[in-house]
């Protein structure tokens, strides 16, 4: 360790593969302060800023909110809040375009500011060391503050190290052409970065403090020494301008000598890295209870006609900080966020200024030409040379165009920094970095899907376990309860027995419609067989039915003879009970026997018909003489009167007949009880129809 001190202490620092020497064209906005900007019309807060979860919206569409109040809530580790830049109403909370290489839309809260700027109360704190290691962090957190000079990881997590830290970098290389962000915010505000510096000492407890920065800029280096003049633990590193001098491994290979593996985080190492800019907002935070709400900004471009850096709200649209550095109207604008090296073209000038955003370039036509066009690569290995990483560039490009994701993790994709060295030395133009960004993404969303694959696999399992579990209790249940019923029937008491013999009557049901359906005939094939078994089936059930009708006929009959005290409802019951249990071929005798009886009874009528229409014609043939043709009425109507006596006993067995049927009707066939006793009115008409004719051929 007093090796490195002491190199650093004579000017010695290590060097790490690669880099380039761009133009700096940092003279555009160098020599200007700071520009403090007029409230803008509107401000677009995307709700995700930094690495990590967005937060919770905790404010709805149409609430008054004031400067400094918290817009969203915290609720994962790796998550911070945003706060509102200035009082104003919330018109909207929905998707629209941010930072980003793609374009894509995110959640953004619309706030239309009300010109007051009326602040929510705060706490001033002075006197921080006061206060605990906790409530330290947790007033970073809250504040919403996290990494402003790369990719935005929260800062509450990298101070909250409980690692033993040997040193503690700040990053104030500002190594990109033209941002000057950076520099101008050390010039104006050493004192307050200085608090921040010593707010990070006082969590993390390092061995020696070591600030980089490069040559280029005399008055920022000359402030820095000032501020920390007399602290020795402070170190102020001047380095050699190169670019990317700024990135996190490489800064750490130039001021310590130790090369950070691939995969591993610095603070495993024992060192932690902060920007000068993260520096300042964290003394703003604890001290002044400010939490992160704008931040300075490059706005450059040989195309503006006064660039300069500038306080920005966050959600400030890009249009606006053009606009005010004055930025002509051209059909043909091409507008990035970042520096030349590693920003991106933005889709349109309403994209909001974020946490992490530096720089707003509007280069001219000159600057920025559009006749280099991608051709293949000649292979010449200069983007390996340049390459910081000390990665293979272009076969990292073979293997994006392919897709070949398996190859791009073996070449270690995510180790590339995206600093443009490449691209900025391919003599094929060859937009290097944007394959490295697409197939980042492409991985990215792979993994995500399997992350979502592998959690609907687990919530499958746990659901199979949990089925199973489930059953295996049924089943433990049904037969805790089985044995429960058992040792309740053989108890024997009278609910026992009852309950024995109600499973027995069930058991009988059952074992009967077993025999029912076995005893039905399985083969189907003659359709005239089965046409005949089923007229068969109907014609004994017929039997049995008038049989059981006979019978009950007569158990009424002698019920009805015997006076109520000597009618025994057990027997009455055992009668019903037979009948209803008759055997087919007993029933079929019965049917057999009925239709004997009907055929006698209507011979017997046909012969009294024709008797007395033969003893008419025959009376009225001879023409006999008054006595016998007195005689002859009397016969008449003695006939008549037998056939009438006929008439109306057979008129009473057809409606005893039809009454019985719908008797059995109602008991064992409730649903062809108005068919019964329409055949009974039928059969009635039809019987009285007849003995109407019988008397007209009498007479």
């Amino acid at each position: 360790m007093e090796s490195v001190i002491e190199r650093i202490d004579k000017g010695l620092f290590w060097k790490f593969h690669g880099g380039i020497h761009p133009p700096q064209m940092k003279f555009l906005t160098s020599d200007k302060p700071i520009l403090q900007l007029p409230l803008p019309e509107k401000l677009v807060i995307p709700i995700q800023q930094h690495i990590g979860e967005a937060g919770e919206v905790i404010v709805n569409v149409g609430d008054d909110v004031v400067k400094g109040q918290p817009l969203t809530r915290s609720t994962l580790p790796i998550s911070v809040p945003i706060h509102a830049p200035t009082s104003g109403k919330i018109t909207a909370i929905e998707n629209a375009t941010i930072a980003h290489p793609s374009g894509l839309e995110e959640l953004c809260i619309k706030l239309i500011p009300d010109g007051k700027d009326t602040w929510c109360e705060r706490t001033i704190c002075p006197e921080y060391q006061q206060l605990s290691k906790a409530e330290i962090i947790e007033k970073i957190c809250n504040a919403g503050i996290s990494g402003m000079g790369g990719a935005g990881f929260p800062t509450h997590i990298k101070v909250g190290t409980t690692a033993q830290i040997n040193y503690l970098i700040i990053n104030a290389s500002e190594c990109e052409p033209y941002i000057t962000a950076d520099d101008l915010l050390i010039k104006e505000h050493s004192s307050a970065i200085l608090d921040g510096i010593n707010i990070l000492d006082h969590l993390l407890e390092p061995a020696f403090i070591l600030i980089g920065i490069e040559d280029n800029k005399p008055e920022a280096i000359k402030a820095l020494q000032n501020a920390t003049q007399g602290i020795d633990k402070i170190k102020v590193c001047v380095l050699p301008t190169q670019y990317p001098v700024g990135g996190e491994k490489q800064l750490i290979m130039a001021l310590t000598g130790t090369e950070v593996p691939s995969g591993v985080l610095p603070t495993s190492l024992g060192i932690v890295m902060q920007n000068i800019a993260t520096c300042f907002a964290i003394a703003d935070a604890v001290i002044h209870d400010t939490p992160l709400i704008k931040r300075v900004v490059t706005v450059s471009g040989q195309a503006l006609e006064k660039p300069q850096n500038v306080w920005a709200l966050l959600g400030t649209p890009v249009e606006f900080l053009l606009n005010e550095c004055g930025y002509p109207q051209q059909e043909k604008k091409h507008i990035i966020m970042g520096g030349p090296m590693m920003g991106f073209s933005l889709p349109n000038n309403q994209v909001p200024i974020v946490k992490t955003t530096n720089c707003i370039l509007a280069p001219s036509e000159a600057e920025i030409p559009n006749d280099n066009q991608e051709v293949e690569c000649i292979r010449c290995g200069q983007c390996a040379e340049v390459c910081p990483s000390q990665l293979l560039p272009q076969e990292l490009q073979w293997s994006a165009k392919a897709k070949d994701h398996q190859q791009l993790d073996t070449l270690n994709l995510f180790d590339c920094i995206e600093c443009g060295a490449c691209a900025y030395v391919c003599p094929s133009h060859i937009p290097l970095v944007h394959y490295y960004r697409v197939a980042k993404a492409e991985i990215r969303q792979q993994q995500l899907l399997d992350l979502k694959a592998e959690k609907a696999k687990v919530r499958f399992e746990a659901r199979k376990l949990r089925l199973e579990r489930e059953k295996l209790a049924r089943e433990a249940k049904h037969k805790k309860a089985a044995e429960a019923r058992k040792a309740r029937m053989n108890s024997g008491t009278p609910e026992a027995n009852n309950e024995k013999s109600a499973v027995a009557a069930a058991l009988a049901r059952v074992k009967a419609k077993k025999a029912q359906a076995s005893a039905e005939p399985t083969n189907s094939a003659n359709p005239s067989d089965d046409a005949s078994s089923e007229k068969k089936s109907q014609v004994a059930a017929a039997i049995a039915r008038a049989k059981a009708k006979k019978l009950a006929a007569k158990d009424n009959n002698s019920i009805a003879e015997k006076p109520p005290a000597e009618i025994n409802p057990v027997i009455i019951d055992e009668k019903i009970e037979e009948k209803q249990t008759l055997d087919p071929a007993e029933a079929k005798k019965a049917k057999i026997a009925a239709a004997i009886e009907k055929a006698k009874a209507k011979k017997l009528t046909t012969e009294a018909k024709s008797s007395t229409s033969s003893e008419i014609k025959t009376e009225t043939v001879t023409a006999p003489s008054p006595a016998d043709a007195k005689k002859a009425k009397i016969a008449a109507a003695v006939a008549k009167a037998k056939a009438k006596k006929q008439q109306a006993e057979q008129k009473k067995e057809i409606q005893l007949s039809a009454n019985e049927d719908i008797t059995s009707s109602i008991k064992d066939e409730p649903i062809a009880e108005a068919v019964t006793d329409k055949k009974a009115r039928i059969a009635a008409a039809v019987a009285k129809a007849k003995a109407k004719k019988q008397q007209t051929e009498s007479k």
